[in-house]
């Protein structure tokens, strides 16, 4: 049972992964974009993106799961760690960095009800906008951000089915 639960975590980290990491590599071309061309892109990864979105949710206690269930005797534990650690973190540069941004890309635009609340969350804002290149390098090196703490999640947690769950 325990191995299922590996294999699951690991297709579950490496959703949220990949999301980030084809943010990341967009960086490039989106930087030499206009700001009305730059904005009109930002709208189409909702819901899309949103949807993937539940997976680093899930990711979060299916890897404290796992962690719990691994024994600390094992290596495999240690990797399991580093896993859950870098999947908290890159939920909370999710949440500190990319979210707030993220409701400026949105303001005005026809959502669900269900998105309208998702992009509430921790609207209140004071003072004038800050620049549309501003908000877009936040946005984007949040998400290189995020793609590196996943690609390393991923990583170990790939590691922890080589070094196994069984104490040594």
């Amino acid at each position: 049972m325990l191995d299922l639960l590996q294999v699951v975590a690991v297709m579950v980290v490496a959703l949220p992964t990949a999301l980030s990491v084809a943010h990341a590599l967009e960086f490039p071309g989106k930087k030499r974009l206009d700001e009305q061309t730059y904005r009109a892109v930002q709208r189409i990864y909702y819901p899309g993106f949103t949807i993937g979105g539940i997976a680093e949710i899930a990711a979060i206690p299916l890897t404290a799961l796992l962690l719990f269930l691994t024994p600390t005797a094992n290596a495999a534990f240690w990797v399991v760690l580093i896993a859950f650690i870098g999947m908290i973190a890159m939920h909370t540069v999710y949440w500190l960095v990319t979210h707030p941004v993220n409701m400026y890309w949105m303001e005005g635009q026809p959502v669900s009800t269900s998105g309208a609340r998702f992009f509430a969350i921790a609207s209140k804002r004071g003072g004038p906008p800050p620049a549309w290149t501003d908000l877009r390098d936040r946005w984007e090196y949040s998400h290189i951000a995020r793609a590196c703490l996943g690609c390393i999640s991923l990583f170990v947690l790939v590691i922890s089915l080589v070094v196994g769950p069984e104490p040594s």
